[in-house]
This record gives structure tokens, sequence and C-alpha cells, in this order.
């Protein structure tokens, strides 16, 4: 429980302190007309108020990422919290900023067309038809996954209940994807994200209540992995990729920019997009404590349940057994309004990304169908394999995780080059404040690269080669960009949209 506490302090203080500077480097104009000001549409480009959009990218980025991702990651013993507070403070919580605040610079468009701007139109057209895929993957998982929830909790678990849930969270989808963002998700969304942060706070009472054995750092950090069952899964680089939204996640870049054509101010960019990913660190972490518990100190055992239960399996026994009835419905219900709030706004965020693509505007609802139809098709494609096909489900997911961070290590870089761009200088005279996100972007790059070549959704090499490939793919990665930099960056930056008065 020390290294749970040092662990929840270290969170709190790295927003107060290192986000405090992330947000200096960037430099936030509250002069400046946001795009919710100046391009407001009354569907998509909707002031709101700041508490509000707060809430609603809190839920947006949560999904079941920071609860089934800690889960499994807890797996891997006390190097879970580490990569939690290491991986959200000095790279999840930038990634979210960075694409946020440059989303409000470049008057809130999506993902793609920031990669565009500093990576090249041919990176563009790539991260668009991988965004694309991404979040098909996102809004099917995210069907599925509260369906077998839903189906366990007011059926039997049988495959017609979990069908039924499938098919109406499915309809509120289209629904959530074509209504103007205050209409529905505007409502609905803050509702939502109290349910989920009174699951996180009431089992965080019960943790200080009962004050379990927990592994801690100074027990070590190797060999946890085995003793929860899991078998041919190194910390490097597995670790990195089952704990994704907990501490970095690709999905935000695609969910921040939905939040940019909100927000009111730019001086609120550090309390909504660093802040969020910061409460969605303490879920993750106080999820996998939790779990450490469940796995490593007879948790199991006492709410009736075995180490090898899968994720959703854990959130039920747990929530129900400490909770009660009423805690455990709410504490459910937050796991539940989590995917499915995720799911939505991914549909949403793809309809978006497609019509800047084209340059289709969304006020009228038809140029919205248009638009939206094929994505749908393509989930309900994507949701008839994933349920036909009893691996289906974990198939997708596997994909899903390194589509997932390879996602984030592109905004990364992305937003290292606006970075060196904007304050070039001459060579070595410059303050290297893009390091800040370069040094993220390098680290995930190896993290993707070694994945994809040991895993048996890759090329599967030996596991014994994946630090070696890390360590490689940084170097190489490093080299490459000091290259660039240094012959290839042009003198400034001129690709902000521009201030005016």
């Amino acid at each position: 429980m020390i290294s749970f506490l040092i662990s929840l302090v270290a969170l709190v203080l790295g927003y107060m302190i290192y986000g405090t500077f992330v947000d200096r480097v960037f430099g936030p104009d509250p002069k400046r007309p946001t795009p919710a000001i100046s391009k407001a549409d009354g569907v998509d480009y909707i002031a709101m108020p700041s508490w509000k959009v707060y809430m609603i990218q809190f839920l947006n980025i949560a999904g079941t990422g920071p609860i089934f991702g800690a889960i499994m990651g807890a797996k891997f013993g006390p190097s879970s919290y580490l990569w939690i507070v290491l991986g959200c403070i000095f790279a999840g919580a930038v990634h979210d900023y960075m694409c946020g605040m440059l989303s409000v610079r470049h008057g809130g468009v999506g993902f793609p067309e920031l990669v565009g701007q500093y990576l090249g139109q041919r990176t563009k057209k790539v991260m668009l038809v991988f965004s694309i895929i991404l979040l098909l993957l996102v809004g099917t998982v995210f069907v599925y996954s509260p369906a077998l929830i839903l189906g366990d909790i007011a059926g039997d678990g049988s495959r017609g209940s979990i069908m039924l849930w499938v098919v109406i969270i499915f309809l509120y989808y289209i629904i959530a994807t074509l209504l103007p963002i205050d209409k529905l998700i505007g409502k609905v969304y803050p509702l939502f994200a109290v349910a989920l942060l009174f699951m996180a706070a009431a089992l965080m009472v019960c943790l200080l209540m009962k004050w379990p054995s927990l592994p801690e750092f100074w027990d070590g950090l190797g060999g946890w992995s085995e003793k929860a069952g899991l078998k041919g899964q190194p910390i490097f680089p597995c670790l990195f990729i089952t704990i994704a939204c907990g501490a970095i996640s690709g999905f935000h870049a695609t969910q921040s920019p939905l939040m940019a054509r909100c927000i009111q101010n730019e001086k609120m960019g550090r309390p909504v997009f660093y802040g969020s990913m910061i409460t969605e660190g303490v879920v993750a972490l106080i999820w996998a404590a939790v779990s450490s518990w469940f796995f490593f100190d007879g948790g199991a055992a006492a709410v009736g349940a075995d180490t090898s239960a899968a994720a959703p399996a854990v959130v039920t026994k747990v929530s129900q057994n400490w909770l009660g009835i009423l805690g455990g419905i709410l504490a459910i219900l937050g796991v539940v309004a989590a995917p499915i709030t995720s799911g939505d706004t991914a549909f949403r965020s793809a309809r978006l990304i497609i019509a800047d693509f084209l340059h289709m505007e969304q006020k009228q609802i038809g140029k919205r169908l248009v638009v939206a139809i094929p994505l749908f098709v393509g989930s309900a494609l994507l949701l008839w394999y994933n349920i036909a096909d009893a691996n289906g489900f974990n198939t997708i997911w596997r994909y899903f995780g390194w589509s997932n961070q390879s996602l984030a290590a592109f905004m990364l870089w992305t937003a290292t080059v606006y970075l060196v761009k904007r304050n070039p200088g001459r060579p070595g005279a410059a303050r290297p404040y893009y390091l800040i996100t370069l040094l993220p972007a390098l680290f995930m790059t190896a993290v993707c690269v070694a994945f994809i070549l040991i895993d048996k959704t890759g090329f599967r090499l030996p596991q014994t080669l994946a630090p070696w490939i890390g360590i490689g793919t940084f170097v190489v990665s490093t080299v490459l960009f000091y290259w660039w930099k240094f012959t290839h960056a042009p003198n400034s930056c001129k690709t902000e949209v521009p201030h005016t008065e």
C-alpha cells in the first residue's frame, strides 16, 4: 500500500508541477479566439462550460482502458504503478495536452490534419486510414465489452442476452454520432463521469480501510507475471501495450480535438487536457492496486473467483463484494458507461476526421449521414466477426493495443516537430523544449517496434531480442531525428492559424 500511496501523490504533484511547465512551454493565449467561438456551427463547434468540457474529455478518453488495462497490467506487479505514474505524467498527459492545444490553434482540426501540417501529406494519408481503422476497432470493442457485462447482470450471460445489449448500444451510438454534441453528450456525459469517479473513490476508501498487503517497489519488479499466470509476456514491451489508456493512448489523439472545438479559452487547456489524463491515471492506479490484492493477496478467493478470471469478471466480483448491492451497481455503471461513452465519440471523431479530409461541412444532417453510414456498416461487419468468432474479441483487442500505442507515437512526433519548428534558433542554441515530447516519442516508438516484432500477432521473433530491438530502435530514431533537425528543420513555423483581434 505504501507504493500505491506514493504513486498517487506523485500523480497529483505531476499535474501541479510538470503540467504547469508543459503549459508554459506551449504558451496558451487567453485573448486568442478558440474554434468554439470563431467557427461555431451549433453541431460540433459549440462553446460549453469548462467543467462540462473537462467531464466530457475525461469520459471520452477513459473507456475500459484505465480499468481493464490496469487489471491486466497489475499482473506485472509494482512495475505497473511505475508505468502508470511516469507514463501518465511525462507521456500521456503531455500527449493529450499537445494534441488538444494544437487542434485549438489550428481551428479544431482532427489528428490526421495535424500530422499533415508537421509530418507531411503522405504521412497524413497513412494516419487518416490508420485513425479510421483504430476508431472502428474502438467502436466495435466498446459495443461488445459493455454488452458482456450488461448481459451478465441483466440476464444469464447467454448469447441472446448479449446480442440484445449489442443492438441497444449500437443504436445509441448511431443517435449520439449524428446529434449536436450538446444535445445528448453534453447532458449525459457529466452524469456518467460522476459514476466513474464515484467508483474509483469508493474503491479507494475500501483500500484504505482494508489496507491489504500489496507488492511494493522494494519487493522487486520482476517475476510477478509468472506468479499471476502470465507466460511469455516480458515487462518490455508487453506492459507498455497492456496498460495504455491509464498511461498513454493514441486513441486520445482522436478525442482531444472534439473538446478543442468546445473549449472557450486556451487557459483551460491544462485542466481539460492534461488534467483529464491525470484523473484517468488515478483511476488506473486504483484499479491496479485493487487487482494486485486480487492476484497476489488472496483477493480472488475472498470474492469467490480465481486468478485466471477475465478483467470484466474481476470488476463485477470486486465491486459487488466490496461495495454491496447499491455501491456495486453504481460502480459497475461507471465501468459500463465508460466504454459506451468512448465508443460513441469514437464514431463521432471518425465522422469529423473524414469530413475534414473531404472538406465537407457537417451542419446539415444529410451530409453527416453521407459520412456516417459507411462507418456504421464497417463497424457492423467487424461486430459480426467479433461475435461469430469465439476468439474475435481477443484478436481485435490485441491489434487495437498495438495500433493505439503506434498512434500515440505519431502524435508525439507531430508535437515534437511543432516545438522544433516554432523555436529552432541556431543549432545547439535554442532551449530544447522539444524534449518534453521527443523522449516519450522515442520510447513509444521503441515499444511499438519491439512488440510487433515479438508478439504472436506480429513477426514472432524470440522474446529475448525485445530489449535489444527496443534499444536499437531508440538509438536509430534519435540519430534520424537530430539529422533532420540540423539539416532540414525550417527556421520558423508558419502553420498555426494566425491570431486576429
